[in-house]
């Protein structure tokens, strides 16, 4: 059974929007994180609606999410886009299906159990169900029950998508009911922001989704619920950097640690003897193995040293539309040895960058990423913005270096924000990088905002520095659990 996420469908309406505006208002949605959308436009010419599906399926290629055409299977094909919808006055599910094949998806609408088991049985992959309430962008609306809604859910294997007038206040008529996701029109399209509207939405529509055996993690045993962060990064076999500082950061800053290891490295304090990286198949394979059990609410990436296993991460995150990704550009080893290929920064820009929250270089990596000497703080701003710009990621560049020590500047929304720190007398940073992220990741699992996790996390590195751990006979690990009654753990804004 293909496997869609249909948890926040948009449906387009241009109706009093330029051309400029209404791709604007799509490409605002498509940030705010819609997993799903369909071009309904019903009175343009095959012309016109086909030039402007080109330019909307451009937008959604660059997000990766799937747009479907409404009833018209001539531009669907025209411009390849991912599938098509078919009413019930359209053409038939099976048709649409013979004439797409079965790499295409074909979706439905239904009102009734029989006709849901029908589109079903012709091969549709999801259902669209409603009206929910009345709405205005279809003028033969028909209101249906949840009850209504809860038998065709119940009923059909495939998703199912509750829609007509449904806002952020009134999703809670669809509660407990096994839908897939919500649709929604104006809820988005006519809001006076619909990057927040949609963020928003999905924040509210993955509540109503979460059924009760998810709440507790398994329905037979009611127990306490964590948020969940992975870490997708190279094993570090001294336990100073890499998926063991992960593990130990996340865990100490309240979250339930995973893990999809890169490689195996042999390396101790005084540097990296030997790396081994794991397959992309097997790489593939463990991400998979994590999202389909536990689902993290943030992914934290590190050390992936070759472009092959770069493309794999970011397909997966794309194919799984993982939220508060944070990706640290491991280059070097605080020992100063190299950890990856020439080959994987342009990857690494042009692949992972893109689908993260935040990308956390210091400052050598900037000048690698930024094509930029920095040498102060004008130079640090210089670079960040060009990273976040070309990148489009928000960027937190980390002073040290002898540059700005101990202060860190986030580049993000096309602002500044100074992150001011003590320097302190420690040698031993082995690892640091890896905490800093990890731990900003763990935050945004637990709900903080982007600048409230990196304020977080610079404080729980520095009291890690201020331990004064003592292990090595280099460049030392920090002491992750400094603070065993952790007030880092024990706040959460959720």
């Amino acid at each position: 059974m293909r496997k869609l996420d249909t948890r926040l469908y948009f449906i387009t309406d241009s109706t009093g929007y330029d051309e400029e505006t209404f791709l604007e208002r799509i490409e605002q949605a498509l940030r705010g994180g819609v997993t799903l959308i369909q071009l309904r436009e019903k009175t343009r010419s095959a012309r016109e609606l086909t030039a402007l599906a080109g330019k909307v399926h451009a937008l959604t290629k660059r997000y990766g999410v799937p747009l479907i055409i409404d009833d018209r299977i001539d531009v669907a094909l025209a411009v390849d886009a991912e599938g098509v919808h078919v009413g019930q006055s359209d053409i038939p599910v099976d048709a649409a299906r013979r004439i797409l094949g079965d790499g295409k998806i074909v979706g439905a609408t239904a009102k009734t159990v029989e006709q849901a088991v029908e589109a079903y049985r012709q091969g549709a992959d999801y259902l669209g169900v409603g009206a929910v309430y009345p709405t205005k962008t279809k003028t033969d609306t028909y209101v249906i029950t949840p009850d209504t809604i809860r038998a065709i859910a119940e009923a059909v294997p495939i998703p199912v998508n509750a829609i007509g007038g449904l806002t952020s206040e009134n999703l809670g008529i669809l509660s407990g009911i096994p839908i897939s996701g919500i649709c929604v029109v104006s809820a988005i399209m006519n809001a006076e922001d619909p990057e927040k509207a949609a963020r928003e939405l999905l924040m509210k529509a993955e509540e109503l989704l979460r059924k009760p055996e998810e709440l507790t993690g398994n329905s037979r045993f009611k127990g306490t619920v964590m948020k969940t962060a992975l870490s997708i990064a190279g094993s570090d076999s001294s336990g100073g950097a890499g998926i063991q500082a992960d593990v130990k950061t996340m865990t100490m800053n309240g979250v339930y640690a995973m893990t999809a290891v890169t490689a195996l490295t042999a390396q101790n304090t005084t540097g990296v003897r030997a790396i081994e990286e794991v397959s992309p198949g097997f790489l593939s394979k463990q991400i998979d193995a994590v999202f389909e059990d536990i689902r993290p609410d943030a992914v934290k990436i590190g050390m992936v040293a070759s472009a092959e296993l770069i493309h794999v991460i970011a397909e997966r995150i794309r194919y799984y539309d993982a939220k508060h990704v944070v990706v640290d550009p491991v280059m070097v080893a605080t020992s100063g040895s190299s950890l990856l290929r020439n080959d994987a920064v342009d990857a690494m820009m042009k692949e992972l960058f893109p689908l993260a929250a935040l990308i956390t270089p210091n400052i050598p990596e900037a000048e690698v990423l930024s094509g930029l000497k920095i040498e102060g703080t004008d130079d640090m701003m210089k670079a960040a913005e060009q990273i976040g710009r070309n990148c489009g990621c928000a960027v937190l560049l980390k002073g040290g270096h002898s540059i700005n020590d101990a202060n860190d500047l986030l580049y993000a929304d096309g602002r500044f924000q100074w992150f001011y720190g003590k320097r302190i007398d420690n040698p031993n940073t082995h690892g640091t990088g890896c905490t800093l992220s990890s731990a900003i990741a763990s935050n945004l699992a637990k709900g903080f905002s982007l600048a409230d996790s990196v304020q977080r996390a610079k404080d729980y590195i520095s009291g890690a520095l201020s331990a004064g751990l003592n292990l090595g006979q280099g460049s030392g690990p920090m002491k992750h659990n400094f603070d065993l009654n952790s007030r880092f753990a024990d706040e959460c804004k959720k």
